[in-house]
């Protein structure tokens, strides 16, 4: 194997592991276990956001960039408004467990597309803008998902619930 190849699988794997949330923090897939429903579509005195609200932002925002980086007709959501939920609480009973499985699913296919060798991380989007590549994207959805997974342990705190 060429230590180009050895490097190229190297930064592949590296990515794969910040978008997981392996490293120095939780993963979204662990801080959103275990929250009761009944705090769900709580607002903690001072902060702007439920965790059902934080859940499903986390799972727009994602889509909205894995599809941005694979989908030259996608259309984002407008801003900021298309990214948040009207209310702080799920609809229903099986919308939480829709939305994770969602977020899981979607996180798991930014790792696919990050792993995949065919994939030139370092390339510009063809229908990106500004120079976008998809090694862009996935360290936006590393960081974006670490923020607000953060801010949901807080909101979990604030409301009894880590």
């Amino acid at each position: 194997m060429k230590s180009s190849d050895v490097r190229d699988r190297a930064l592949r794997d590296q990515v794969v592991a910040l978008v997981s949330g392996r490293g120095a923090h939780a993963s979204v897939e662990k801080i959103v276990q275990g929250i009761p429903v009944a705090v769900r579509g709580k607002r903690p005195r001072g902060l702007p956001h439920s965790p059902w609200e934080i859940l499903e932002h986390l799972r727009i925002a994602q889509w909205d960039i894995l599809e941005y980086a694979r989908n030259p007709a996608h259309v984002s959501p407008a801003w900021p408004t298309g990214y948040w939920p009207t209310v702080p609480e799920p609809p229903n009973a099986r919308a939480w467990a829709r939305s994770v499985a969602a977020f899981l699913a979607d996180l798991r296919s930014v790792q696919d597309l990050v792993a995949d060798p065919k994939t030139d991380l370092l390339a510009p989007i063809p229908h990106g803008q500004d120079g976008h590549t998809v090694l862009r994207e996935a360290l936006l959805v590393a960081d974006h998902n670490a923020y607000h997974g953060a801010e949901l342990v807080t909101v979990r705190r604030l409301l009894a619930a880590w």
